[in-house]
């Protein structure tokens, strides 16, 4: 007489499908969300810091390009801290998005949404870059002694960095695009809405002549939004 034992053995034999097939959890990370805390917090630190390069505005020193200059020499330390913001902001910004595409998608598929809120922020990464583009070179300018800077050039750069790191634009479409992807049900309206309200706004002063307003609004709307997503998309990382 032969004795036959049948045997099933799940990868997790207390999780089981209804075919009996294992069942596999997927874990949802917050791990891009608190990348976007970190890029709206650099994000306002490099607007603040570029602030403090402003040797251009004194009215003392209105058509002295070379007295610009010479006062550009004791704001070296806000340079160094703007590159380092920018940075930070523009690398950290790039995983925000990446993984706002990517929850976005999980609920609207292939709706334009999510590809146009990384677009924007990609862009506004890329642009951060450029903003910053022109800091290693006259910081080191700066603190040799035996470099001679063009005090026109010195004064160029001055109004560069004062510009470009504020055009924030393009994360203004961004939280429109989030605003679309709520009212798809794809995020929590309360999300969307924000989107919608500083968002939405960041993007119209980005687009009229007070672009450089862009640049207040819309860290706040990226560090809001990533905060949101990272403690109040809750459902989502439940599966619900």
């Amino acid at each position: 007489m032969s004795t036959h034992i049948t045997t099933h053995n799940p990868v997790r034999s207390d999780v089981t499908s209804a075919d009996g097939a294992a069942a596999v959890t997927v874990r949802r990370s917050r791990g891009w969300a608190v990348a976007g805390i970190v890029s709206g917090i650099a994000g306002l630190g490099t607007i603040a810091s570029s602030m403090g390069i402003n040797a251009m505005y004194d009215e003392d020193l209105i058509g002295d390009s070379a007295a610009m200059a010479e006062k550009l020499e004791t704001q070296t330390g806000a340079m160094l801290a703007m590159h380092l913001f920018a940075g930070v902001c523009a690398v950290t910004m790039i995983v925000f998005a990446a993984g706002l595409h990517r929850r976005l998608r999980a609920r609207i598929g292939d709706g334009l949404a999510a590809p146009v809120a990384a677009a924007g922020l990609f862009g506004t990464a890329v642009v951060t870059v450029m903003g910053s583009g022109l800091n290693t070179e006259f910081l080191f300018g700066l603190w040799d002694d035996e470099v001679v800077l063009d005090p026109s050039n010195a004064v160029f750069y001055a109004h560069w960095v004062a510009t470009i790191p504020w055009v924030w634009v393009l994360a203004g479409l961004s939280g429109v695009a989030v605003f679309s992807a709520s009212r798809a049900g794809a995020v929590p309206r309360w999300i969307g809405i924000g989107g919608l309200g500083v968002g939405g706004l960041t993007l119209v002063l980005g687009i009229s002549p007070l672009q450089y307003m862009a640049g207040m609004t819309g860290p706040i709307w990226l560090l809001a939004t990533a905060v949101a997503f990272t403690f109040g998309d809750r459902a989502f990382r439940r599966g619900e």
